[in-house]
């Protein structure tokens, strides 16, 4: 998804990474009310951790992203960790200065343990009974796993759209565990609309026939056609109305109107359909459902009446760089700013930028130099600190 062009693209890749694994037999509770009581996470690293551990790094990935950050798979053409613009040498969250680590959460379906995997307490996959998880959950997770890794406190806490609520609720939960925040297009909860777009997507799942109430693996079947109709759903809002127009206006596929009610006529039904189609060959539906509940679901202001700034008195210690698009009104600036409000309420150290951008919400995983210009002066004092650390 990368555009064209700029100069961060040119800069060298990690190179040829190789995912790691991480069993845990002690019991996930979870914010439901169930538990993992036996659960694999699957996680890459990049760069040296220092002597003092001072210098880790935690990516948060967004919906339908991975542990795969950065770097690419040996043998595999197309195989670019999906912020590889952003992670690697000399790149603005740079591997030569930082060990950065990335994460697949409990629920994915991209390694760690998810509905495609085997109930121990029933030896069967999970399909539909794989417990509801939270993106409270998944930090949970996620810290355990850091510790695991001998790592106290992290240099920062970084992501985007959901990551960024990730990244959030570091600040919330293990406060003393991180240094830094760097939350990217995200929102301290979803509008009314966002949870309206989750539904209608959930529902084009739910309701395909090879669905079978979530345990279509026990049929042998796959519902393709719920997937790509929510995949096509999500990709809308993550582009903007200029970005569409721009990229395809009113073109046509043929030379002439087909003057047909199924058939595909424009070049963004085309896109859409091509978006759709590759989508459900290589997510899980119910990941799907499971994640885009979890974005519903959260709301650190919700045990404080609706109160952001208490909510947010708890992270007083951490510094904060928050980054808005001015096109992205899926996680539009004013939520961000929704969010600024209640750190300087607190007095926390916060930095805000707001990126005239014409990418709409996609625009966090892009190379807009402003954007990267940012990131890169963010993680150069984080850098400086933590280098600071390991000479004390």
């Amino acid at each position: 998804m990368a555009a064209p062009g700029f100069l961060f693209g040119a800069m060298a890749s990690v190179g040829d990474v190789t995912p790691q694994q991480m069993h845990f037999s002690e019991p996930l509770p979870l914010k439901g009310g169930s538990a993992l009581r036996d659960y694999t996470l699957v996680y890459e690293t990049y760069g040296t951790l220092n002597a003092q551990r001072s210098n880790a790094v935690l990516v948060c990935h967004a919906l339908n992203a991975s542990h795969h950050v950065a770097g690419t798979y040996a043998g595999q053409e197309r195989s670019e960790g999906w912020w590889d613009n952003l992670v690697g040498p000399g790149k603005p969250l740079d591997t030569d200065r930082f060990f950065v680590i990335g994460v697949n959460n409990p629920g994915s379906c991209f390694g760690s343990t998810g509905p495609m995997h085997a109930n121990p307490d029933t030896g069967r996959l999970y399909g539909a009974d794989f417990p509801v998880v939270t993106v409270e959950d998944w930090v949970d997770a996620q810290a355990r796993l850091v510790e695991r890794l001998g790592i106290t406190q992290l240099a920062a806490v970084l992501g985007g759209s959901l990551g960024g609520m990730q990244a959030l609720a570091w600040t919330l939960r293990y406060p003393q565990r991180l240094r830094h925040c760097v939350a990217v297009a995200t929102a301290p909860n979803l509008s009314a609309q966002n949870i309206a777009f989750n539904e209608v997507a959930r529902r084009a799942i739910i309701s395909d026939p090879d669905f079978h109430g979530g345990h279509y693996a026990a049929h042998g079947a796959i519902p393709k056609r719920g997937l790509r109709v929510a995949r096509m759903i999500g990709h809308i809002t993550y582009l903007s109305d200029d970005s569409m127009e721009e990229k395809f206006g009113r073109e046509l596929r043929a030379a002439e109107l087909g003057y047909s009610t199924q058939d595909v006529d424009f070049q963004i039904e085309s896109y859409l359909r091509h978006q759709g189609d590759k989508f459900s060959e290589y997510f899980d539906a119910n990941t799907y459902l499971l994640i885009t509940r979890a974005l519903d679901y959260f709301d650190p202001a919700r045990e404080f009446g609706g109160d952001l700034s208490r909510a947010f008195a708890a992270a007083r210690d951490t510094r904060f760089l928050l980054v808005s698009f001015t096109t992205d009104w899926r996680f539009s600036p004013a939520r961000s700013r929704e969010l600024v409000k209640a750190l300087v309420d607190n007095r926390v150290d916060v930095s805000y930028a707001e990126i005239a951008a014409p990418h709409g919400h996609d625009a966090f995983l892009l190379e807009d130099p402003r954007y990267h210009g940012v990131m890169r002066a963010t993680f150069e004092r984080i850098a400086r600190e933590a280098e600071g650390a390991a000479h004390v």
